[in-house]
């Protein structure tokens, strides 16, 4: 159920090119007017000119941390209905997300479905215990890979920033099947 004053403007903030181009499509088709940003920098240009009453923010972004724009359009129009969408979970950064202004926090990979509901779900009322959590295995391996293609495919500089001897890694992503 979108908003009762018609207003269904979106921006999406999300560096990741493909998964910024399925979302605005997804969130069309659901009846959302979608403009997106790619970074930082371009989202404060298109939210000076024009807020959106819906936002979807990455946490993580080339050029910056995705809650300081979920703070910017806190402080400029406090009814706006952000949410930080990270590959990044963890209880801190939720706790600074709240604390931002977002009205949820909602970890990668999420449906639309999931996104529409936390946009749309009434600010009172709690989110459901999600029906289909990750498992450790599966979220141990997407962060690798994440890390993997954030370091540019860099086998020694992956196993540097997971704290992991190079050879493990590479194993690993054998396993995984990630080269």
């Amino acid at each position: 159920m979108l908003d009762q004053t018609n207003d269904t403007s979106m921006m999406i903030v999300e560096d990741d090119d493909a998964l910024r181009d399925r979302l605005a499509t997804a969130m069309q088709k659901r009846g959302f007017d979608v403009r997106v940003a790619s970074n930082l920098s371009e989202a404060m240009v298109q939210a000076d000119a024009d807020l959106p009453k819906y936002a979807v923010v990455d946490l993580r972004l080339l050029d910056g941390s995705g809650l300081s724009f979920v703070e910017t359009l806190e402080k400029r129009d406090p009814s706006i209905r952000a949410i930080i969408l990270t590959g990044y979970g963890n209880i801190p950064t939720a706790v600074a997300a709240v604390r931002a202004g977002a009205i949820d926090y909602i970890a990668k990979p999420a449906t639309a479905g999931e996104i529409v509901d936390a946009l749309t779900r009434p600010r009172n009322e709690q989110a459901p215990a999600p029906s289909n959590p990750i498992s450790p295995n599966d979220a141990r391996k997407e962060h690798i890979e994440h890390v993997f293609h954030e370091m540019d495919e860099n086998v020694s500089q992956t196993a540097r920033s997971l704290a992991m001897h190079r050879r493990t890694l590479q194993r690993l992503l054998k396993r995984y099947k990630i080269v």
